[in-house]
């Protein structure tokens, strides 16, 4: 994302808004109505007091007390339904754009994806959309709210005397929209960097977990404790530098409503004494001075929240904004599965050069078996295949039809895709299963697992295949879990199965009865790739891949 002032980033979230534009319209109404009603009940106590002190006959003293109870009510009643409006902007927005961010995640997926930070990752998901709650019930009614107001009491001060309007003016300019604008600038590059150190800590956070056995049977304990310090004292400073920036604002906002309530009682001292005014308007003006710097100093306490909202912004658009590597392609007529050709194919991650003018075809109907030691692209071609990236040079075509002119959809419909790293969902083994094919029968479920060598394993269990599998397979073994993912594919049905090095992690008793099932799938274009030759004895041929990886 380019880096735009914080003014055109709160344009573009603010756009956001407009299919709630009547609730925003309503939150605005009643903020503006509420200040109004607090501003009334000391310049009503005013008028009262200069009107007793003056000895006015027949004064309604019981109108104006009656007056200012009514306005404290309706105070409490506007300013809840403000903040209920707004708050209920904010999670309908918030809803949105999570939507919007995992949409954004689908689109980026594989290939922008891989490498980065998953920590950084969730902390964004999590953190940084929820900072942008913020900005929508804080912020953007708060403004408007603050600028209906101030003209309404520029109005008033303008009745009681033009000079009282241009202090009023200056005194609402610099508390709501200089000092702001001044504090977020001088602590915008501080939220930036909070929001990312926030991110590393996090990911250091899930890292250390997820390698929680490897800290102890290594003793790793006191690095990674001390690593986690050191990043939380970075983190420290940086928010010490954020209240220091905020108590400064607040300084600041402090000594100028000071500075301009006196300047405008002696002001106002002064004309009364020329007797260009009476006591009376001296003495209101006064008082609405005083009492009127609500809603600007509602901006001004905004500078300190935005420094993080603008800085969780920035990460939260970047991220919408990034550009996908791999584009999904759609609009097509849909193909019919045929012979895989792949010709003088180059293709390099950055300048690590992977593959060069590879060429090979796989014969529908076929298992074919990739053979290599680790490094030589074996994983990086099947990816190619699922065009989870574009290809440097060459072409890979089904049929006659390009992979880049196959539609994303038709293309996974084709394919299973296996890995020996396998994710599964803390959900239950069934449903785990069913993202293969989410109609799929029981009969068609068991049958898989058959073939998969794993329904006699899950049936052992207490509760078969409703059976939960905790975070990320942590419950299972990585045959087991390997064992899933090949009825996953199994139940997929698709005319071509992708397995990168699919027995791994499996006993020699299971690896010979999966490989059995794989060679009975008469009607299936197998590519099984591993380093073992052992595992290929069911290929009908063999290609073997050098290490031409170079930088």
């Amino acid at each position: 994302m380019k880096k735009d002032s914080n003014f055109k980033l709160m344009l573009r979230m603010s756009a956001l808004v407009k299919p709630l534009a009547g609730y925003m319209i309503l939150a605005i109404t009643l903020g503006v109505l509420g200040f109004l009603c607090a501003i009334f009940i000391p310049y009503s106590a005013a008028i009262l007091i200069s009107h007793i002190a003056l000895g006015y006959d027949h004064f309604p003293v019981h109108v104006f007390f009656i007056a200012m109870i009514v306005f404290a009510v309706l105070r409490g009643i506007l300013h809840y339904g403000e903040q209920a409006c707004n708050h209920y902007i904010a999670f309908k927005l918030l809803a949105i754009i999570r939507d919007q961010v995992f949409k954004a995640l689908r689109r980026l997926c594989p290939a922008k994806l891989e490498g980065k930070d998953k920590g950084n990752l969730i902390f964004l998901i999590t953190s940084d959309i929820e900072a942008l709650e913020v900005f929508y019930a804080h912020t953007i009614s708060p403004i408007a709210i603050a600028i209906i107001t101030c003209i309404i009491l520029l109005c008033m001060f303008f009745n009681l005397h033009p000079l009282f309007a241009l202090i009023a003016c200056i005194a609402y300019v610099c508390l709501g929209i200089v000092f702001p604008a001044e504090i977020t600038k001088l602590g915008k590059e501080d939220g930036k960097q909070s929001r990312q150190e926030f991110g590393e800590l996090s990911n250091y956070t899930l890292e250390s977990l997820r390698g929680i056995q490897e800290v102890l049977q290594y003793d790793l304990g006191n690095q990674r404790i001390e690593g986690m310090q050191q990043r939380s004292e970075t983190l420290n400073i940086r928010q010490k530098k954020l209240k220091s920036i905020e108590g400064i604002s607040g300084s600041l906002s402090n000594m100028a409503i000071m500075g301009f309530s006196l300047t405008m009682v002696i002001v106002a001292g002064i004309l009364m004494l020329k007797g260009e005014i009476s006591f009376t308007t001296a003495f209101l003006a006064s008082v609405l001075m005083v009492s009127s710097f609500g809603p600007v100093m509602a901006l001004s306490n905004l500078s300190n929240n935005l420094l993080v909202t603008m800085a969780a912004a920035r990460r939260v658009l970047g991220l919408l904004d990034e550009k996908e590597m791999v584009s999904e392609v759609f609009g097509h007529k849909d193909v019919l599965f045929d012979d895989i050709d792949v010709q003088n194919v180059d293709f390099a991650y950055d300048e690590e050069v992977i593959l060069k003018d590879f060429s090979t075809t796989f014969k529908k109907g076929e298992i074919t078996g990739i053979l290599g030691k680790s490094g030589s692209g074996k994983s990086t071609l099947l990816k190619l295949l699922m065009h989870f990236w574009n290809i440097d040079q060459g072409e890979i075509c089904i049929g006659n039809t390009k992979i880049d002119d196959i539609n994303t959809k038709n293309l996974r419909d084709m394919q299973s895709y296996v890995t020996q790293d396998t994710v599964l969902f803390h959900d239950s083994i069934l449903n785990n299963l069913l993202i293969a094919k989410l109609d799929a029968t029981k009969e068609e479920v068991e049958e898989a697992c058959k073939k998969a060598n794993i329904h006699e394993f899950i049936m052992t269990l207490p509760n078969g295949y409703d059976t939960k599998v905790e975070e990320l397979g942590e419950s299972l073994s990585g045959g087991e879990r390997q064992r899933l993912a090949l009825a996953r594919a199994f139940l997929h049905q698709a005319d071509c199965i992708l397995l990168d090095e699919p027995t791994s992690n499996l006993d020699a008793l299971n690896e010979v009865e999966i490989l059995k099932n794989l060679k009975d799938q008469k009607d299936k274009t197998i590519l099984l790739v591993s380093h073992r030759p052992s595992t290929l004895k069911i290929a009908d041929r063999i290609i073997k891949m050098e290490n031409t990886r170079c930088s």
